[in-house]
């Protein structure tokens, strides 16, 4: 397996200028308070993403065989989804938090079935990816588009990075305060459990979606809507 982070200021990604990441420090949190076991957390995180991976991998059927890009990917349960799959030439899980990314290295020393695949930890800003233009195939940001401070910036970047014909797919929620889960009024019970919440977050409806792909230079947006949640897709001509 390979197995590495790259520094943020590399200029693109090649496996032979990979480093090993250094074993995290602190066991798992969830939600920064209860502590689980890290294999019953990734067990009962796989059960809840088992359709939100199977419509993102509908959406990258035109670039399997390819290298993908998993943005802001915490402790790595779609990149080890996407890993598995053997959908891609080689898989890369990004996220900021190198506390997530020790995480993600975790999570995959524990999985034997990832052995033989070709993944890679890089830290880097979402608004700064450390990749050539035009290098990557496919781009999966799994619910994290709302916590981005630019998201602008960042689809931007990667419209950038993705290789003509390549294939951006997101999930977030929608920003009626009537369906959104994360809302002030949805989420009193769960201060009163955990503490303070963070809701200062982007929530956007459908159509600024769309116009924020297409302001970025993506084409042919999709998207699927299931209540507050929704995954959408542009690809870059």
């Amino acid at each position: 397996m390979e197995l590495a982070v790259r520094a943020a200021a590399a200029a693109s990604w090649s496996s032979g200028a990979l480093v090993q990441l250094p074993r995290a420090r602190a066991p798992l949190r969830l939600l920064g308070h209860r502590r689980l076991p890290a294999r019953r957390v990734a067990v009962e995180a796989a059960a809840i993403a088992v359709e939100p991976f199977q419509m993102a991998q509908d959406y990258f059927q035109s670039v399997a065989g390819g290298v993908l890009l998993d943005v802001s990917c915490g402790s790595g349960l779609f990149t080890r989804k996407f890993a598995k799959s053997g959908s891609y030439s080689a898989v890369i899980a990004l996220d900021f938090s190198e506390n997530m990314l020790c995480q993600c290295y975790e999570f995959i020393q524990q999985d034997d079935t990832l052995v033989n695949t070709n993944l890679a930890l890089v830290r880097a800003d979402i608004s700064r990816l450390p990749f050539a233009s035009s290098s990557i195939d496919a781009i999966h940001a799994g619910a994290a588009i709302h916590c981005w401070p630019s998201p602008s910036n960042a689809v931007a970047e990667i419209s950038r990075v993705l290789r003509p014909g390549g294939v951006f797919v997101a999930t977030t929620f929608l920003s009626s305060p009537r369906n959104n889960p994360f809302s002030v009024e949805a989420l009193r019970p769960l201060r009163q459990i955990v503490g303070p919440v963070n809701t200062s977050y982007n929530y956007f409806t459908e159509g600024e979606l769309e116009d924020l792909c297409k302001s970025c230079g993506l084409v042919n947006y999709s998207s699927k809507v299931q209540r507050s949640f929704i995954m959408f897709s542009g690809q870059k001509p």
